[in-house]
């Protein structure tokens, strides 16, 4: 027997007796505005989109579990790493990042890898990507870097001359753009790529010690990318794929898996290291902290509606549990506020009550009020503190030992004379790639260089020319002949280097 359908009603619980026709005057005239009934169904449907995520906007997601299987003790107290075999509920978001909510998820573009652990001591946040560095290494540059991948004022098209101007005149992108332009560029959908959490944060064990740390999410799906020609061609079959791919994997039972890794350095190693290890445009050589294994991420469930869980989803940095801090790392230090600040703006001050936000473990504060506070709000209880009524206290047995900071305040230059060296790491990734994967390097960039328009056309492509030449010159001569760009190194070396 088929169960009996539920009865339709208003928000509010009113039965709707008549779903498909307005309240007219007569047969043949105009609605009434007493028609409540329409206007509710009208006014919900013109809100039913809410602002898309400025950065990351189209994306997908899948719940699954984290399982450790090895011991990291030794380096932090977080409950999550408390033992071997330990598992622990997840989400996590994967996306693009600079294109809008409709736009193909197979376009040349970093992918967001987001992972949300509730920890029975608060939801665990690791916000990164699946690239291991970033364009920039200063907050202060992120919103104009993030103007130059999205659309030109004027023709409100994409702008490569915007993207190569900016690059050209920021040297610390190199790294990052060398990544972009590889076959990485272009990943296979979501299941064949790494993740990083890309900045250093910080470990802290039962004994106070702190250690710096990297994390790596390796696929076990191994790395497949497309070729640019591929990507181009899935773009017009399937805008798509990666989001179809994904729940057509989970919903088979095949489900995607990744190793979780570290990078451990003791807290004094930072002050002597030649790498500043908190420049996020660089990455921690693994023969000097080799990659340790800590446990195994799975996805297994495909959420059941799409906007209640993947669309409200929101990944803060700043969400950290005891045991694992921040660090001096300046993008993560502008990251902490502006990522809860952007998700108060586009769900509301209670995102995190969302059932996709909210952890599932106790959540005691004095956070009252505001909108959609779709609970009890507190109920009866104090919203104040201190107080004599039984409200939630501090808890002293957590907390961080006291981080060392020294010197004057000032805006320091992030790329002075000791930290300005932008061309070993990409020169070195060049160089590590195949002979094929550098040939799709080099074709990729300078298909997208061929785009540069504009009287500053050819200032802008020297000097990038200049920058591609400096981390590897098979790299830059390629640029160069693929451009038409007639080169005497004699002459072109010393007249570049003057021109940045």
């Amino acid at each position: 027997m088929s169960e009996t359908p539920k009865k339709l009603t208003t928000a509010s619980g009113r039965p709707v007796w008549d779903n498909q026709n307005s309240v007219t005057a007569g047969k043949r005239g105009p609605i009434l505005l007493q028609d409540y009934i329409l206007h509710e169904k009208m006014a919900h449907f013109n809100r039913e989109r809410i602002p898309e995520r400025v950065v990351h906007a189209k994306g997908s997601g899948a719940y699954g579990r984290f399982m450790v299987t090895n011991d990291i003790t030794p380096y932090t107290r977080a409950k999550i790493f408390a033992e071997v075999g330990k598992e622990t509920r997840l989400f996590l978001r994967f996306s693009t990042v600079g294109g809008e909510k409709g736009s193909a998820d197979t376009e040349r573009d970093p992918r967001g890898f987001a992972v949300k652990f509730y920890t029975e001591d608060g939801n665990w946040d690791v916000v990164g990507n699946n690239t291991p560095v970033f364009f920039v290494k200063d907050p202060m540059k992120f919103g104009d870097f993030i103007h130059t991948q999205k659309r030109d004022p004027k023709t409100n098209c994409k702008s490569p001359t915007m993207m190569w101007d900016y690059w050209s005149l920021n040297p610390e992108s190199l790294h990052q753009v060398v990544i972009l332009f590889s076959d990485r560029g272009t990943p296979y959908g979501y299941r064949h790529l790494n993740g990083y959490g890309s900045h250093t944060f910080s470990f802290i064990n039962k004994d106070n010690e702190r250690f710096w740390v990297k994390f790596h999410f390796k696929t076990l799906q191994g790395i497949k990318n497309f070729t640019d020609a591929e990507a181009t061609e899935m773009k017009g079959k399937d805008a798509d794929f990666a989001q179809r791919d994904l729940v057509a994997s989970i919903e088979a039972g095949d489900f995607p898996r990744w190793m979780l890794k570290v990078q451990v350095m003791p807290e004094k190693d930072a002050e002597t290291y030649h790498i500043n290890p908190f420049d996020l445009t660089k990455v921690w050589p693994h023969a000097d902290y080799p990659l340790i294994d800590v446990g195994v991420l799975e996805l297994n469930e495909v959420p059941r509606n799409y906007h209640a869980h993947v669309e409200q989803s929101a990944f803060a940095p700043a969400h950290v549990v005891d045991g694992i801090g921040y660090s001096p790392d300046r993008m993560l230090q502008g990251r902490i506020p502006s990522y809860p600040d952007a998700h108060r703006y586009r769900l509301g001050v209670n995102y995190e009550k969302l059932p996709v936000n909210r952890c599932p473990f106790a959540i005691n504060n004095y956070q009252r009020d505001g909108a959609m506070a779709f609970d009890d709000n507190g109920g009866d209880s104090p919203n104040y503190y201190p107080n004599s009524f039984g409200g939630p206290e501090v808890d002293k047995t957590v907390g961080e030992p006291p981080m060392a900071v020294f010197g004057l305040c000032e805006r320091y230059d992030r790329n002075a004379e000791g930290e300005d060296d932008h061309y070993s790491q990409p020169g070195s990734l060049f160089r590590l790639m195949s002979q094929v994967d550098q040939q799709h390097t080099i074709g990729n960039i300078v298909g997208a260089m061929k785009g540069i328009s504009g009287p500053r056309r050819e200032q802008i492509i020297m000097r990038q020319l200049c920058h591609f030449f400096r981390a590897d010159v098979k790299l830059g001569m390629g640029v160069a002949q693929g451009l038409d760009v007639q080169i005497d190194m004699r002459q072109f070396m010393p007249a570049a280097m003057e021109s940045l």
